[in-house]
């Protein structure tokens, strides 16, 4: 029998505008999608909240965040630390400028503090993830990643990375030196208790040249047919179309094609088709949790 193939589609920004929460909200509740990741700073975090404590059952992780890419609707940190903020007070608007600056005592202050606020608030967390992956050290080489273990897995929380490239994935099997490295991160994780998925699987945030919204379908439908066995990772933007939302989110058009393709009658259909079922982060908890022990002898091992 082949090995089943799980899937889990996940929406991120849930607090980032009433247009993100609104998809997402709908999502959640047509069971459309698996989860969604919820951002402490972001100022619609308070209306998230409130829909998730009315909706107890829902999967939602945190979605830990250190930048603000978009002025219009800046934020700041929790923690209000110097070295987390531009001059004008909000989180950096890259993640370049957030390795650069962030001290790692300050990082560490703030992720403590986005959970308790994520905790305050009523919601029960399933997973813990990243906004802009500001913390896996992409720009720079600067990572945080040990700290983000730690948190996660003391609470006994998955954490979104991956423990194999996708090889047919665009953008992170282009990351150089990712074959060395990953079997390090992966063996640091297993250690300090935080699961991960087999699998992320990614596509561009905006639009590229000349593409349709016919042309991300097929794309992302396309890639539910070459699903590997385990369990994988999705994850998009969606929000609903408004003024407000073009106004400050130069990519809202790809947000609108996400909100409406995972809704789309042939997605549905291609997920059943191709055997898929679809998950979320409690099965990765559940079925691909390593030893601590296993994960020491893999560390020294690739040292």
């Amino acid at each position: 029998m082949a090995e089943k193939r799980y899937l889990i589609l996940n929406c991120d920004d849930f607090g980032q505008s009433e247009e993100a929460n609104q998809a997402i909200q709908e999502l959640l509740d047509g069971g459309y999608v698996s989860s969604a990741s919820i951002m402490p700073p972001a100022p619609y975090f308070d209306q998230a909240a409130e829909w998730v404590r009315k909706h107890p059952d829902v999967s939602i992780g945190l979605h830990l965040t250190f930048t603000s890419e978009y002025r219009k609707i800046a934020w700041r940190s929790l923690t209000h630390a110097p070295s987390l903020e531009d001059a004008e007070g909000f989180m950096h608007e890259t993640v370049r400028a957030f390795e650069e600056h962030a001290r790692l005592t300050d990082v560490w202050r703030e992720i403590r503090a986005q959970f308790a606020r994520v905790k305050l608030s009523g919601v029960p967390l399933t997973h813990v993830d990243n906004h802009m992956g500001s913390l896996y050290g992409l720009e720079t080489g600067r990572s945080f990643l040990p700290l983000v273990f730690w948190e996660s897995g003391r609470r006994g929380l998955p954490f979104r990375l991956f423990r194999d490239v996708a090889a047919d994935d665009p953008l992170l099997s282009g990351v150089a030196g990712i074959e060395e490295k990953l079997p390090k991160v992966v063996a640091l994780a297993d250690v300090l208790g935080a699961a991960l998925p087999d699998y992320l699987l990614s596509h561009p945030y905006a639009s590229v040249p000349g593409e349709t919204y016919d042309d991300f379908k097929t794309m992302l439908i396309q890639k539910i047919y070459h699903l590997p066995p385990g369990i994988s990772e999705i994850y998009i933007h969606p929000a609903t179309p408004s003024e407000h939302l073009k106004s400050f989110l130069p990519a809202w058009e790809k947000r609108v094609w996400e909100y409406r393709l995972v809704q789309s009658d042939d997605f549905r259909y291609a997920l059943k088709d191709a055997g898929v079922e679809l998950v979320t982060y409690r099965t990765v908890k559940e079925i691909n949790h390593r030893s601590r022990w296993q994960g020491l002898r893999h560390l020294v091992r690739t040292k």
